[in-house]
């Protein structure tokens, strides 16, 4: 809505997948598995039953993760001076290893990993440690996680960009228009750490609301333009009272597919290509979308009116991750691994053009202000001296 607005977008090619969330049974696959589980000591073992995540520690980790079984166990038992478990490193980095297993052929029946929580606790203490788990997989899964191991996989969690606001007031470049919390972009970079959305809405919450009360006290009240509201109304109307048209669960299910296929964990220039072009043939079939029914208590107008939202998000994300020629955070391109100095301090700007399509632009960032530069390297060298999971 912002982005039709007049509203600018940012930072679009950073989603951030979880690594664990439910692959089995269909009807819940996606839902989320909590870290607390490898938290408490859980692990991830493939098909073969061999604990991977020790193939896959970055250098960058090495120093602070344990390279051997033992020492990764000494720490699930409470040995502080044992370094983590190769289970606890950054999201993006479990994520992709679990869907190189798969990838491998080494992945669970249903096309992800085995998480293992049975064989390391006992099943009081997973109950009382971990009760909404238990509970989650009892009644969605008919799976008992103190006897059995769940299956889990890389669920989409989390979207690092979004409207793009000044950082002071969070007012968009359309006056009087607001955003804060995940909606909008800037502060979380290219990987959020988890629990900083909490301190985003709060934070910047409270920003947003003095600058709106800021922008009422110093601003004339815009009076509303009747005939667009009309047009509005007009347009979700269209969709009930066509003859007939496609069915907007099945192009939903089409949206999904291709963006988990073409815009996923795994990105590289030729998938990135087709599926940018397969949005815009789904645009071209949205477009005929039909709902039936009334306008009231019904689903299926409302799923039709999301989908030209759910393009919108597509095509953004699809466009920036094609156009960022590096891997950074939980952007990765297989064509160009590694961070590139180059692309460091550059963001992507997306908006509407004049004749309708998505123009995307490179916004080179300006150096933070002294004070804020020197908070965030203590910041840093603090995070680096931290002991314990983090949720990066």
């Amino acid at each position: 809505m912002a982005y039709h607005a007049g509203a600018e977008l940012m930072d679009m090619e950073f989603t951030q997948f979880h690594p664990t969330g439910m692959v089995w049974p269909p009807s819940v696959r996606g839902t989320l598995v909590t870290e607390g589980v490898r938290g408490e000591g859980g692990i991830l073992l493939n098909s073969e039953g061999r604990r991977f995540m020790f193939d896959y520690i970055p250098p960058r980790f090495k120093d602070e993760t344990a390279d051997t079984i033992k020492e990764a166990d000494r720490w699930a038992s409470g040995d502080m001076t044992a370094r983590r478990p190769p289970e606890l490193l950054t999201r993006d980095v479990v994520a992709r290893a679990i869907m190189s297993e798969v990838a491998a052929g080494r992945g669970s029946p249903h096309g992800g990993a085995f998480l293992d929580i049975a064989s390391r606790r006992d099943a009081e203490h997973i109950k009382r440690k971990l009760p909404s788990m238990y509970h989650q997989f009892k009644e969605l899964a008919e799976l008992d996680i103190t006897r059995d191991s769940m299956e889990v996989g890389p669920t989409c969690h989390y979207m690092m960009g979004g409207i793009r606001v000044d950082s002071d007031t969070q007012m968009t470049r359309v006056p009087g228009l607001f955003a804060c919390g995940e909606c909008a972009a800037g502060l979380h970079g290219a990987n959020r750490l988890g629990g900083n959305s909490l301190s985003d809405l709060i934070v910047f919450g409270r920003l947003a609301g003095i600058g709106a009360k800021e922008f009422l006290e110093s601003s004339a009240a815009n009076e509303m333009d009747g005939e667009a509201i009309e047009a509005s109304f007009g347009a979700a109307r269209d969709v009930l009272n066509r003859e007939d048209g496609l069915n907007p669960y099945v192009l939903h299910d089409e949206i999904k597919d291709l963006m988990q296929n073409d815009v996923g964990i795994w990105r590289d220039d030729e998938r990135l290509s087709n599926g940018i072009a397969g949005l815009a043939k789904l645009k071209e079939r949205v477009a005929k979308v039909k709902a039936h029914g009334s306008s009231q208590y019904n689903p299926g107008w409302h799923e039709a009116l999301d989908l030209s939202s759910l393009l919108v998000c597509a095509e953004a994300v699809a466009r920036a991750a094609h156009m960022r020629q590096e891997s950074r955070g939980a952007h990765s391109r297989v064509d160009y691994e590694g961070e590139r100095e180059d692309w460091g301090k550059v963001n992507l700007v997306i908006q509407k053009a004049d004749d309708g399509s998505m123009a995307i632009s490179k916004l080179e960032r300006s150096d933070p202000p002294a004070e804020l530069a020197e908070i965030g390297h203590s910041t840093v060298e603090e995070l680096e001296k931290m002991e314990g999971p983090t949720n990066g």
